[in-house]
C-alpha cells in the first residue's frame, strides 16, 4: 500500500533510538524527508547514517543535536527543518521521561522534570509547527503516549504526563480541524528494543520478566518498535484522513480498557 508520503517533511523527536528511530525509519521507508533529533551526538550520527542508507539518498535526513526540553532548541529544530526542506507536514512528539515514586515521596522537582521532559516539548513543538502546517495547507501531529496514559499503571508521574498528552492531542484535534491539521495519539504497551527499559530489565532479571510476559502479555511476547513505527507512518499518511482526535493502542491486547 502506498501511503503517499513521498517528499513529505517530518520532525521526529527523541529519534536516535527506540520508538522515535522506528517512527523515523517507517517514514523514510515511505519516501518522507525526516528531521531527527537527540541530545547525544554519537547516537544521533549513527541513526542518521542508518536512515540515509535506508532512504538511499543523503538529502532525505536532517540530524539536529537538540534538547527539546529547552525552548531555544525546539525553535532551532523547526527553523533548521524548514530552512533545509522548505516546509513541515508531520510532527511526531516522542520524547518522554518521568521519575519519582509514590505521592508522598515524589518531590516538586521530580514532577516539574516529568512535565519539562515530556509534556512541554510536545506543546512547544506543536505550537511552532502549526503555522508551518497552515502554510502547507494541512498536516499531522502525533503524540507517542502510552497505555499508562489511558488507564492506571506504570510510574505515577509517567501515568500523569502521558494522560496529559492524550488529552492535549484530543483538544488540539478539535481546534485544528479547520486548518486541515489532524492530531492523534499513539499508546504503545510494553515494547522491547535495544537499550530500552524492558531490555535492561530482562537482562537484570530474566525470570521475573518471563513471569511478567506470561501473566500480562496475551501474545506471549513484547511488542517490537517497528510495530509502533508502522502505525505512526499510517497515521501520518493521507490513508488515515478520517482519523483525528483518536488514541490508537499498539499493545497486543495488554491493556484492559474498553475504550
Amino acid at each position: 500500500m502506498d501511503l503517499y508520503l513521498r517528499d513529505k517533511v517530518a520532525i521526529v523527536t527523541g529519534s536516535s533510538k527506540g520508538l522515535g528511530l522506528a517512527s523515523a525509519r517507517a517514514l523514510v521507508a515511505e519516501g518522507a524527508r525526516v528531521a531527527i533529533c537527540a541530545r547525544g551526538a554519537d547516537a544521533l550520527t549513527k541513526a542518521a547514517a542508518d536512515l540515509r542508507a535506508l532512504a538511499g539518498r543523503d538529502d532525505a535526513v536532517l540530524a539536529v543535536q537538540a534538547d527539546v526540553s529547552q525552548t531555544g532548541d525546539v525553535t532551532r529544530l523547526v527553523s533548521e527543518t524548514v530552512a533545509t526542506f522548505g516546509r513541515l507536514d508531520i510532527v511526531v512528539n516522542n520524547v518522554g521521561k518521568a521519575g519519582g515514586t509514590d505521592i508522598a515521596s515524589t518531590s516538586d522537582e521530580e514532577w516539574t522534570s516529568a512535565l519539562d521532559q515530556t509534556l512541554f516539548p510536545a506543546i512547544r513543538l506543536s505550537r511552532l509547527a502549526v503555522p508551518e502546517m497552515r502554510k502547507a495547507g494541512g498536516g499531522v501531529i502525533l503524540m507517542i503516549a502510552s497505555i499508562w496514559g489511558r488507564e492506571s499503571g506504570g510510574r505515577m508521574t509517567y501515568n500523569a504526563v502521558k494522560a496529559a498528552e492524550i488529552s492535549l492531542a484530543k483538544a488540539m484535534a478539535q481546534q485544528l480541524a479547520k486548518d486541515n491539521i489532524r492530531v492523534n495519539s499513539v499508546a504503545p504497551g510494553s515494547i522491547l528494543f535495544e537499550g530500552g527499559t524492558w531490555a535492561q530489565r530482562q537482562q537484570a532479571d530474566p525470570v521475573a520478566i518471563g513471569e511478567f510476559i506470561k501473566r500480562d502479555l496475551p501474545f506471549g511476547r513484547f511488542g517490537h518498535d517497528h510495530e509502533v513505527g508502522d502505525v505512526v507512518a499510517f497515521l501520518a499518511s493521507p490513508r488515515s484522513n478520517w482519523i483525528s482526535g483518536a488514541c490508537i493502542t499498539v499493545d497486543g491486547c495488554q491493556s484492559r480498557s474498553n475504550i
